[in-house]
């Protein structure tokens, strides 16, 4: 079997002063664009300050779509899910600049011309052309914003969430268009439109090559398909699919996928789903807990459905333990990236000795409880399953303490719902455990 290459974490490092250099280079850009005759010229400033803005603007967004475009090298440095976090982050910034631009640039031509702001913007969509593109770019912006807006997405499917997202292509293309034409930094410097088209054309690149093509190509070379849909527990399924060359998919433990299923009414979507068991040629297994439309119509997969894949994704492995020992703790479905990261650790006397705890609100559901029981005991760890409900059994500093005595000196892996893991997180860093010994990661839209 192929094994991932490990972290690197110098890729993040290059990256990052590669984005540093690439905003330093957008914002001269800007300003050598501008003589002081026109900085002195009625709404010179705001003009500029304009074209700064969404120059800057345009360029985070970019960076915004590159965080998730899945670069592997990145991924297996960084993992998804804090790619996606860092995509949240700088997510209030690009539509912010680029708001401001629209802002002071109608100011700047409204003082200009010696009209009023909205005189200026009838004139802008009566007389300048590309600038209807640039008002149905910057309207699809505001509405993923706002749909972005934590208590706004948690009312979202998953299904609505992604479609409104794949909206943003459109706006950063129709916004690429306006900028080349209409932009003080391009107009009449052909170098400056040549490089900033190359950076775009790069990036739109990025994005085809590794969720378009990459995905296309594993999933041609592996032919999977279904071939056993499995209940596990209520509201559990497990799906096994079979497929060619498996040995050479570099999976790790703790690792997600995203998975299509070419079947009626769920073609469409790709949605990831942790794999729950190291691939054995030439089978490979994935669990999902039945939580939405598409989760819940795997249940009621058929045995020879294709199926495409992109990935494997995550940081969530073997791969970023400091410590030789480790703690594993998971909540609901949270077990299922625990159960293959446990197969993937190292074993014999100088293994991990692995510390696993399961937490449940009933015994019906404690899923792989036996595969998790072999695994321990061939591990030469222990394994604890906390059942009950959150004001039966308490899962504390003290429980936690109690379970994992020497937990300080141990790698503390925590996967499940996003407020189970927040808590476990900042349970383990009181009890001492370094910040770069622990690992998580959450489930969430």
């Amino acid at each position: 079997m192929v094994t991932q290459k490990p972290p690197r974490p110098w890729v993040v490092d290059t990256a990052v002063v590669i984005a540093g250099i690439g905003l330093g280079a957008t914002i001269g850009l800007a300003l050598i664009a501008e003589t002081r005759s026109e900085l002195v010229a009625a709404g010179g400033i705001a003009i500029f300050l304009g074209n700064l803005t969404a120059m800057a603007g345009t360029y985070l967004a970019l960076v915004m779509v590159v965080l998730v475009s899945r670069i592997p090298a990145v991924e297996r440095s960084v993992g998804q899910d804090r790619l996606v976090r860092w995509h949240r982050r700088l997510s209030p910034w690009p539509l912010s600049l680029i708001g401001a631009h629209v802002v002071l640039t109608t100011i700047g031509y409204a003082q200009a011309d010696k009209s009023g702001a909205l005189h200026q913007l009838g004139t802008f969509l009566s007389s300048y052309p590309d600038m209807a593109e640039a008002i149905v770019a910057f309207g699809i912006m505001v509405v993923i914003g706002v749909l972005s807006i934590r208590a706004l997405r948690a009312r979202l499917r998953r299904e609505v969430w992604w479609t409104i997202h794949l909206w943003m292509y459109l706006a950063l293309a129709l916004a690429f268009l306006h900028e080349i034409a209409l932009g003080p930094s391009f107009v009449g410097h052909p170098l400056a439109r040549a490089v900033w088209i190359v950076v775009w054309l790069a990036t739109a690149g990025l994005v085809l090559a590794y969720r378009v093509g990459l995905p296309l190509l594993r999933s041609y070379r592996h032919r999977l398909k279904v071939v056993e849909v499995r209940r596990e527990a209520p509201g559990v399924t497990s799906i096994v699919c079979s497929g060619r060359d498996l040995d050479r998919l570099a999976v790790s433990g703790g690792q997600f996928m995203l998975w299509r299923f070419l079947a009626r009414g769920i073609w469409w979507q790709a949605h990831p789903y942790s794999i729950s068991a190291l691939p054995r040629s030439p089978y490979i297994r994935l669990t999902v807990k039945e939580v939405g439309d598409h989760s819940g119509a795997l249940a009621k997969l058929h045995p020879g459905t294709r199926v495409m894949v992109e990935g494997p994704y995550g940081a969530f492995t073997r791969h970023v333990q400091h410590h030789k020992l480790a703690a594993l703790v998971a909540a609901g479905i949270g077990v299922t990236a625990l159960r293959a990261l446990l197969e993937d650790l190292p074993g014999g006397p100088g293994g991990a000795h692995p510390v696993v705890i399961v937490r449940a609100s009933r015994p019906a559901d404690l899923v792989f409880h036996s595969e998790l029981a072999t695994l321990v005991k061939h591990k030469r760890g222990e394994l604890h399953e906390v059942v009950g409900s959150r004001d039966e059994v308490s899962f504390d500093e003290a429980a936690l303490r109690s379970l994992v005595p020497d937990i300080a000196k141990r790698d503390l892996y925590v996967c499940g719902p996003e407020g189970f893991v927040e808590s476990v997180v900042g349970i383990a860093r009181r009890l001492g455990v370094a910040p770069e010994a622990v690992h998580h990661e959450a489930f969430s839209l």
